[in-house]
Protein backbone atom coordinates (compact mmCIF):
# COMPACT_ATOMS: atom_id res chain seq x y z
CA UNK A 1 0.00 0.00 0.00
CA UNK A 2 1.59 2.84 -0.75
CA UNK A 3 0.63 6.56 0.40
CA UNK A 4 0.51 9.50 -1.64
CA UNK A 5 1.15 13.05 -0.63
CA UNK A 6 -0.97 16.21 -1.17
CA UNK A 7 -0.25 18.71 -3.71
CA UNK A 8 -1.94 21.23 -1.67
CA UNK A 9 0.66 24.05 -0.43
CA UNK A 10 -0.12 25.60 3.06
CA UNK A 11 -0.54 29.57 2.32
CA UNK A 12 2.87 30.14 4.10
CA UNK A 13 4.65 27.89 1.68
CA UNK A 14 2.27 29.50 -1.25
CA UNK A 15 3.27 33.42 -0.49
CA UNK A 16 0.84 36.00 -1.77
CA UNK A 17 1.31 37.31 -5.27
CA UNK A 18 -0.24 39.43 -7.62
CA UNK A 19 -2.26 36.48 -9.42
CA UNK A 20 -3.68 35.62 -6.17
CA UNK A 21 -4.59 38.98 -5.48
CA UNK A 22 -6.21 39.71 -8.61
CA UNK A 23 -8.05 36.31 -8.38
CA UNK A 24 -9.53 37.71 -4.91
CA UNK A 25 -10.16 40.76 -6.83
CA UNK A 26 -12.49 39.34 -9.23
CA UNK A 27 -14.26 37.63 -6.93
CA UNK A 28 -14.87 40.34 -4.23
CA UNK A 29 -15.38 43.10 -6.88
CA UNK A 30 -18.33 40.71 -8.34
CA UNK A 31 -20.14 40.37 -4.67
CA UNK A 32 -19.96 43.78 -4.44
CA UNK A 33 -21.25 44.74 -7.57
CA UNK A 34 -24.02 42.58 -6.42
CA UNK A 35 -24.50 44.16 -3.24
CA UNK A 36 -24.46 48.12 -4.99
CA UNK A 37 -27.25 46.72 -7.24
CA UNK A 38 -29.50 45.12 -4.48
CA UNK A 39 -28.87 47.94 -2.41
CA UNK A 40 -30.05 50.54 -5.47
CA UNK A 41 -33.48 48.73 -5.95
CA UNK A 42 -34.13 48.66 -2.33
CA UNK A 43 -33.28 52.34 -2.02
CA UNK A 44 -35.87 52.49 -4.85
CA UNK A 45 -38.27 50.40 -3.60
CA UNK A 46 -38.55 52.84 -0.48
CA UNK A 47 -38.59 55.98 -2.07
CA UNK A 48 -41.73 54.85 -3.83
CA UNK A 49 -41.07 53.51 -6.78
CA UNK A 50 -43.20 49.96 -6.28
CA UNK A 51 -45.75 52.28 -6.95
CA UNK A 52 -44.51 54.65 -9.33
CA UNK A 53 -42.38 52.96 -11.76
CA UNK A 54 -42.86 49.77 -13.35
CA UNK A 55 -40.11 46.58 -12.49
CA UNK A 56 -38.42 47.56 -15.74
CA UNK A 57 -37.54 50.50 -14.73
CA UNK A 58 -36.39 49.39 -11.06
CA UNK A 59 -34.17 47.55 -12.03
CA UNK A 60 -32.91 49.92 -14.66
CA UNK A 61 -32.36 52.29 -11.69
CA UNK A 62 -30.68 49.52 -9.86
CA UNK A 63 -27.67 48.84 -12.31
CA UNK A 64 -27.35 52.51 -13.23
CA UNK A 65 -28.60 54.79 -10.41
CA UNK A 66 -28.64 57.97 -12.71
CA UNK A 67 -31.57 61.08 -12.83
CA UNK A 68 -31.74 60.13 -16.67
CA UNK A 69 -33.47 56.56 -15.11
CA UNK A 70 -36.20 58.11 -13.31
CA UNK A 71 -36.97 61.26 -15.61
CA UNK A 72 -39.64 59.12 -18.23
CA UNK A 73 -41.28 57.40 -15.21
CA UNK A 74 -44.52 58.91 -13.37
CA UNK A 75 -41.79 59.94 -10.38
CA UNK A 76 -43.48 63.66 -9.36
CA UNK A 77 -40.65 64.52 -7.32
CA UNK A 78 -37.63 63.54 -9.01
CA UNK A 79 -35.30 65.37 -6.36
CA UNK A 80 -34.78 62.38 -3.81
CA UNK A 81 -33.31 60.74 -7.11
CA UNK A 82 -30.75 63.13 -7.73
CA UNK A 83 -28.94 63.78 -4.70
CA UNK A 84 -25.02 63.28 -4.47
CA UNK A 85 -25.22 60.10 -2.59
CA UNK A 86 -27.14 58.61 -5.22
CA UNK A 87 -24.39 59.89 -7.70
CA UNK A 88 -21.88 58.33 -5.33
CA UNK A 89 -23.67 55.05 -5.40
CA UNK A 90 -23.22 55.21 -8.86
CA UNK A 91 -20.26 56.26 -9.38
CA UNK A 92 -19.11 53.59 -7.26
CA UNK A 93 -20.70 50.68 -8.90
CA UNK A 94 -18.80 52.69 -12.34
CA UNK A 95 -15.59 52.13 -10.93
CA UNK A 96 -16.01 48.20 -9.43
CA UNK A 97 -17.68 47.44 -12.47
CA UNK A 98 -15.26 48.92 -14.90
CA UNK A 99 -12.37 47.78 -13.35
CA UNK A 100 -13.81 44.05 -13.14
CA UNK A 101 -14.43 44.14 -16.66
CA UNK A 102 -11.22 45.20 -17.71
CA UNK A 103 -9.41 42.88 -15.70
CA UNK A 104 -11.66 40.09 -17.42
CA UNK A 105 -10.64 41.02 -20.55
CA UNK A 106 -6.97 40.91 -19.35
CA UNK A 107 -7.34 37.63 -17.81
CA UNK A 108 -8.64 36.74 -20.97
CA UNK A 109 -6.19 38.39 -23.65
CA UNK A 110 -3.65 36.49 -21.77
CA UNK A 111 -4.48 33.17 -23.01
CA UNK A 112 -4.24 34.07 -26.05
CA UNK A 113 -1.21 36.58 -26.53
CA UNK A 114 1.88 34.33 -26.28
CA UNK A 115 4.83 37.55 -26.02
CA UNK A 116 5.71 38.95 -23.28
CA UNK A 117 5.56 42.44 -25.54
CA UNK A 118 2.19 41.39 -26.80
CA UNK A 119 0.92 41.26 -23.39
CA UNK A 120 2.27 44.28 -22.00
CA UNK A 121 0.78 46.07 -25.20
CA UNK A 122 -2.46 44.54 -24.05
CA UNK A 123 -2.47 45.41 -20.44
CA UNK A 124 -1.72 49.43 -21.39
CA UNK A 125 -4.13 49.64 -24.12
CA UNK A 126 -6.82 48.32 -21.42
CA UNK A 127 -5.59 50.37 -18.69
CA UNK A 128 -5.97 53.74 -21.28
CA UNK A 129 -9.48 52.11 -22.29
CA UNK A 130 -10.42 52.11 -18.43
CA UNK A 131 -9.45 55.35 -17.82
CA UNK A 132 -11.28 56.59 -20.39
CA UNK A 133 -14.40 55.01 -19.49
CA UNK A 134 -14.75 55.93 -16.19
CA UNK A 135 -13.65 59.78 -16.93
CA UNK A 136 -16.50 59.52 -19.33
CA UNK A 137 -18.73 57.60 -16.71
CA UNK A 138 -18.40 59.94 -14.33
CA UNK A 139 -18.73 62.91 -16.47
CA UNK A 140 -22.30 61.23 -17.37
CA UNK A 141 -23.11 60.36 -13.70
CA UNK A 142 -22.19 63.67 -11.95
CA UNK A 143 -23.36 66.06 -15.03
CA UNK A 144 -26.25 64.54 -16.39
Amino acid sequence: MTTTKSRNLPLAKRGINFEMIMWIFTRLSALAMYALILFAIIGALIMGARTQMNMADVLRWGFMPNLSHVQNTNVPDIAPWSTPFWRAVGSLLLLVATAHGVHGLVVICDDYIVTPRGRQIVRFISIVFMIAMIVIGLYVVWTL
